[in-house]
């Protein structure tokens, strides 16, 4: 048989609303293994208000040590006439059905009810629980010289004070829980799932700031951490909002997090439709503020473009900072001008471009250029290729970065993996992180691209919401029939034949990041172009193994 405990949908419920199942155990011993319970007490309690008691002597099935009788009070006498744990199971279970288990220490009390439960052919209980002795550290550890729940009654005058027996137990644990629930909310937990992360908060100065987290919703959002300036410390995004932003007083451990709480004096948030738009919101206050805390998105004024120089007669790669409508190939933008030219350095061992920066000369040198008489490019400055045969290897380039990539990487493995053969593993791992680096670069190209071809694009979301896209920008959400104003008044999306401009770069792809990851849950209602093409999987290029004197083996697989 299985209990199937009832789960809460959600846990922003008021805490007024939560009923509380307030639960102790006696036992004839420490350990649930061999021990067994002798008494069961619980409470119910909503609102303050007590909704009805539970209390039984259990007869354990073993006998009852000197010292547990002395210290509860419970002979063998008592519980020989008492029902055993099999037959208070069913019982208990109705009464706490629906609710949240509190106990002091209460991990103790759950670890004999599951033990007797899975004895009996249960399941473990599916309550969330709550520890008042765990809140007591929290809320009352300058007050208190320990968290013994006899201490805490008498210092705090509790109406109850606990004897050892289970009922008295619990009813002096209903009052302390009250009492932490009121000292609780002074410090803005309100909800169900704030009282539950509150054992958690770490024990540091800025744990009264918690307050300013009391406006904060439980619905998708973007959030600011402000200065005493009002200047934007560090911008965020999140699902629940209160949840997530509440979760920086908890076990986040990083450490800039510690100096970012001390120098934030409010905390502003903006709701949002869908964790998408909220992510779209994120990446575009980012590139507008450039807040001091964040690292990603913050950089995109440094993006670089391979360029491919379509328009000279001899084509060549260089890496330039602004791309422009003048008819040669871009790839990107890319991280940083290092990134694009290691792409570069990919494709050029790939494919014997010239690498020389200067137009060749109409009368051809005396002597080709030093890659070329390495065998490693083409030199049209001495005349050694004609415009129609480097024509070829242009072509080959422009096919490998747009339909066919093998056509540059295939090249790349090969020559990666004779290197390893001839045990040349450093050569090989620098070959390795070159292709590794292109392959890279086209997936991102795939991605962008994909999204800008598909024009307009109409989707139906999660919970009736639907969304519009523009080239890869989020143009706008809406439900139930109504659309609000657009997220922003930007210039429509460029022509797909300009590339994308770095501004636009993280926003596009955090689109495409969003849709690769729910595009189960999205249907989509129109598309002006085509959303997907079929294009032959990328190789990806990765290490692994150890060879000798502890170089890495390179392994080339289908991604």
């Amino acid at each position: 048989m299985l209990w199937v405990q009832r789960s809460f949908d959600d846990l922003g419920t008021p805490l007024h609303d939560v009923t509380f199942c307030v639960v102790d155990l006696e036992t004839s011993g420490g350990s649930p293994l061999d021990c067994g319970i002798t008494e069961v007490g619980a409470m119910k309690l909503r609102g303050g208000r007590c909704l009805g008691t539970f209390a039984t002597l259990v007869n354990p099935g073993v006998a009852i040590p000197p010292v547990i009788t002395m210290l509860t009070g419970i002979t063998q006498a008592m519980v020989v006439p008492a029902p055993r744990i099999e037959q208070v199971l069913p019982s208990f279970l109705e009464f706490a059905a629906g609710t949240v288990i509190v106990g002091h220490n209460v991990r103790y009390d759950l670890s004999f009810l599951d033990a007797a439960l899975i004895r009996h052919g249960y399941s473990r209980l599916a309550n969330r629980s709550v520890d008042t002795c765990a809140l007591s550290r929290r809320l009352l550890a300058d007050e208190m010289p320990n968290h013994k729940l006899g201490t805490l009654a008498e210092r705090l005058r509790l109406a109850h004070r606990p004897t050892h027996r289970a009922l008295d137990d619990v009813l002096a644990t209903g009052d302390l829980l009250h009492v932490l629930l009121e000292r609780a909310g002074t410090l803005g937990v309100l909800g169900l799932d704030d009282l539950l992360e509150l054992p958690t908060v770490k024990g540091h100065p800025q744990l009264a700031k918690l307050r300013l987290t009391d406006a904060l919703p439980r619905t998708p959002g973007v959030y600011r951490f402000l200065d005493a300036g009002g200047r934007i410390l560090y911008v965020g995004k999140a699902t629940n909002l209160r949840s997530r932003v509440r979760s920086y007083f908890t076990g986040d451990e990083r450490r800039k997090v510690g100096q970012l709480l001390r120098e934030t004096v409010a905390i502003d948030h903006t709701p949002t439709t869908t964790p998408l738009e909220a992510a779209v919101l994120e990446v575009r206050l980012i590139h507008q503020h450039l807040p001091r805390f964040n690292r990603q998105a913050k950089t995109w004024s440094r993006y670089a473009y391979l360029k491919l120089t379509l328009n000279e007669r001899f084509p060549r790669l260089s890496v330039v900072r602004t791309a422009k409508d003048d008819g040669a190939l871009y790839l990107g933008p890319l991280p940083t001008t290092a990134a694009a030219r290691r792409v570069a350095d990919a494709i050029e061992c790939a494919a014997p471009i010239r690498r020389c920066t200067k137009a060749p000369p109409r009368t051809p040198r005396s002597a080709p250029c030093a890659p070329a008489q390495l065998g490693v490019s083409s030199c049209p400055c001495a005349g050694g290729v004609s415009e129609d045969e480097y024509r070829a290897v242009i072509d080959l380039i422009v096919r490998g970065l747009t339909a066919e990539p093998t056509l540059l990487l295939d090249p790349l493995g090969r020559r990666m993996h004779a290197m390893a053969a001839a045990e040349r593993f450093e050569e090989a791992a620098e070959l390795r992180d070159r292709a590794s680096a292109l392959a890279g670069a086209i997936a991102r190209q795939r991605r962008l691209d994909g999204l800008r071809r598909a024009g307009r694009v109409v989707l139906d979301l999660p919970d009736g919401i639907a969304a519009e896209l523009d080239g890869g920008r989020l143009v706008r959400t809406w439900s139930d029939g109504v659309a609000p104003l657009p997220l922003d008044e930007r210039a429509a999306a460029l022509p797909l034949g300009l590339p994308l401009a770095r501004s636009d770069a993280d926003e596009v792809a955090c689109v495409a990041a969003w849709l690769a990851k729910e595009a189960h849950r999205v249907r989509i209602v129109s598309c002006e172009g085509e959303l997907t093409s079929p294009v032959a999987a990328l190789p990806r290029f990765q290490p692994t193994g150890e060879a000798t004197a502890g170089t890495k083996v390179l392994i080339r697989s289908r991604g």
